[in-house]
């Protein structure tokens, strides 16, 4: 699939989705989680990426809601679904579901759709889920610590490009290479011309650094997972909970997670842990010896007598001899034994190993009063210990790194199987709240509904009265007001939507034939001005001039797959059939002229085979207006009880329904109410 070709991916669009593994798979797939990793693309704009691959992949024009409420009806639909998702990333994964009318992007869904009605929504699954996310790419990982450096100018522009983590220098010879070596911890040579040069310091040459990134940048791995552990860890408790099959060892990957600060650092590693510990306890540790050395001599002296003969002191005096020569010469076992104390101390606080020798030489031999360590020493055990948690942890971080990096894609594949559970079983708690069934979908104009309940009522779904309703070509559905009518109207439509998604529909069967269109046309409040009545007849007219007919013009007969011109408006193209709702156009105008309009257009789109509802309290007078036959269904009013009208819901074929102000005439003739001059009566025969 070439990027380009892609609705909405322009040049700057297609960089970014090139850093994906496999992008075209992601558009194929639809996978928005994948398609999210690219650097700049949010997952709503995934999903409308990934809308406009499925498209692009299946020929699809789009354009199946052809109205401002099919597209509610749509919109309804997707609310439907969306609130049974658990993760912000499956609602705008399912938004990439959408009706259409090719046959190939439908079974594709209905595919997904029957194998996600078969999951359970398990509790425990619908809570670890909870804690899902897409992983993200941190992007922010900065090394100052170490860098790259190259003779080769091209080459220095892909270091950058490659490994944009570090700085990259340019060099032209050894002595320079040496320069870099004094400022940066380790430099990494790109260059094969470097090997063998002795350089003071940690300088590596790799000349296929830029191939193997992490062996460079480990913190780039390393960040990666520490930043998405958290994610990680959740999607492997999806798939312990749900049982699903892992693409890796679960207990190897999280024991590596085991191993990963927040930061990105390494953790329980106790070598490691030993090293830091001894660089941020030097200072107070040497301060601790010196206090033990002293306090030790302090004891000593305070314990002991000394006596100092005359001739003795003056030869001190002379000599311009201190503490330090009494100290030798009168305690000199004290003070051996004071510094021996200092330095175990030293050596056991810090757990040295290695540079046991080095700490021991921080205390001198010469006596002295008071004990007081080599700061040139401790300078150097400083450098040594510090040069050992640097190496210890670089060797730490490329080993965790090497594992994670052999497990990224697994990782990824995880949380995307763990993200694509909750849109599954999305569906399969819309299916199961609904009660819905997989639908058949037809070659054939029509819709046949059996025990279809609309969950977009505002009562409770359980209290929703199932209906039945068959529709083939042209109809007329009439009715008492509130007996249903406009409900049924949004069942047809919310079924027919649903089943050209390709999702389960709410109905104990369905049959559907298959459309590339829906007009479904609301309620209009109040009679419109000239303008707008103009304009409301122009949609219709080019409803009529555009949509597929199989029987030709005016009675022409065709087989419905002969050729059309481009030029012919009126035959539209043979693959376009269209279903058409209305809900009470007369409210547009005049209730006589309306219902010669609404005559005039069924006519038309009877002629055209297409599928229409108009839904009209004007279905006698649209009859009588029409010069073919018009189908008339009707809601039927069981009557009136205690004031309550008793409706049977679902339509009868046929039967032109009564209004409710005929079944009041009727109720009052029926109660006697005439009073013997029949004026109710005769008013019921005005209805026939």
């Amino acid at each position: 699939m070439e990027l380009e070709s892609v609705p909405g991916v322009g040049a700057k669009t297609a960089a970014a989705l090139r850093e994906l593994d496999d992008p075209e798979a992601a558009l194929r797939d639809g996978d928005v989680a994948s398609l999210a990793r690219a650097p700049g693309i949010s997952e709503g704009r995934a999903a409308r990426i990934a809308r406009g691959a499925i498209r692009a992949e299946h020929d699809d024009p789009g354009g199946f809601t052809a109205t401002k409420r099919a597209r509610e009806i749509h919109e309804d639909a997707l609310a439907l679904l969306t609130e049974r998702t658990v993760t912000d990333y499956a609602a705008k994964r399912l938004a990439t579901i959408y009706p259409s009318g090719v046959r190939s992007r439908i079974e594709e869904v209905r595919s997904f759709a029957e194998s996600a009605m078969a999951r359970e929504p398990d509790p425990a699954v619908l809570d670890a889920l909870s804690a899902v996310e897409p992983l993200a790419e941190p992007g922010d990982v900065r090394v100052r610590d170490r860098c790259l450096a190259t003779r080769d100018a091209e080459r220095y522009a892909d270091a950058q490009a490659a490994i944009p983590e570090v700085s990259v220098e340019v060099v032209d010879d050894a002595r320079q290479l040496a320069e870099l070596a004094r400022s940066y911890s380790t430099v990494v040579a790109l260059d094969e011309a470097f090997a063998g040069v002795d350089i003071e310091g940690d300088v590596r040459v790799e000349p296929n650094a830029l191939e193997e990134p992490e062996s460079v940048v480990p913190e780039r791995v390393l960040t990666f997972f520490a930043r998405n552990r958290d994610r990680i860890r959740a999607a492997a408790e999806v798939h312990r909970v749900a049982d699903l099959d892992a693409p890796c060892d679960l207990e190897t990957l999280l024991s590596a997670l085991d191993q990963l600060d927040a930061d990105g650092s390494v953790s329980g590693d106790e070598e490691l842990d030993r090293l830091a510990t001894a660089v941020d306890d030097l200072d107070a540790a040497v301060s601790t010896a010196e206090s033990v050395a002293n306090d030790h001599l302090r004891e000593a002296i305070e314990e002991q007598d000394v006596t100092i003969e005359g001739t003795d002191l003056l030869s001190l005096v002379e000599r311009g001899a201190g503490v330090d020569s009494l100290l030798q010469r009168e305690l000199a076992d004290e003070y051996a034994a004071a510094v021996e104390k200092a330095r175990d101390h030293l050596v056991d606080a810090l757990a040295l190993r290695d540079m046991e020798a080095t700490a021991r030489r921080a205390f001198p031999d010469e006596p002295a009063y008071p004990v007081e360590h080599s700061e040139d020493v401790v300078a150097r055990l400083r450098e040594e210990l510090t040069a050992a948690r640097d190496q210890r942890a670089t060797r730490r971080k490329r080993e965790l790194a090497d594992d994670l990096a052999e497990m990224r894609a697994d990782a990824a594949a995880l949380v995307d199987a763990a993200l694509e559970l909750d849109v599954e079983l999305a569906i399969a708690r819309f299916a199961d709240d609904f009660d819905c069934t997989m639908p058949e979908l037809t070659e054939s104009e029509g819709v046949a509904i059996e025990g279809g309940r609309s969950p977009l009522l505002d009562v409770p779904f359980d209290e929703v009265e199932p209906v039945d309703y068959t529709v083939e070509g042209v109809t007329v559905l009439s009715g008492v007001n509130s007996g249903g009518k406009t409900s049924t109207l949004d069942l047809v439509a919310l079924v027919t939507t649903l089943a050209h998604m390709g999702l389960p529909v709410p109905a104990e069967s369905a049959r559907i034939g298959r459309i590339s269109e829906l007009h479904y046309h609301a309620k209009t409040q109040g009679t419109l001005d000239a303008g707008a009545f103009e304009a409301t007849l122009r949609e219709f007219g080019d409803l009529v001039a555009d949509v597929d007919y199989r029987s030709g013009p005016a009675g022409d007969e065709t087989d419905g797959d002969s050729e059309v011109t481009s030029g012919d408006s009126a035959a539209g193209t043979d693959d376009r059939p269209v279903m058409v709702l209305v809900d009470e156009l007369e409210s547009i105008t005049e209730p006589g002229a309306s219902a010669k309009i609404m005559a005039g257009i069924l006519e038309a789109l009877g002629e055209r085979q297409a599928t229409a509802i108009f839904v009209s309290h004007l279905a006698r007078d649209i009859r009588a207006a029409a010069e073919t036959d018009i189908s008339i269904d009707g809601i039927e009013a069981k009557g009136l009880e205690d004031g309550e009208l008793r409706v049977e819901r679902s339509p009868v074929k046929g039967k032109l329904a009564r209004s409710t102000p005929e079944l009041i005439v009727e109720k009052l003739a029926d109660d006697g109410a005439d009073d013997g001059d029949g004026f109710y009566s005769d008013l019921l025969g005005k209805f026939e």
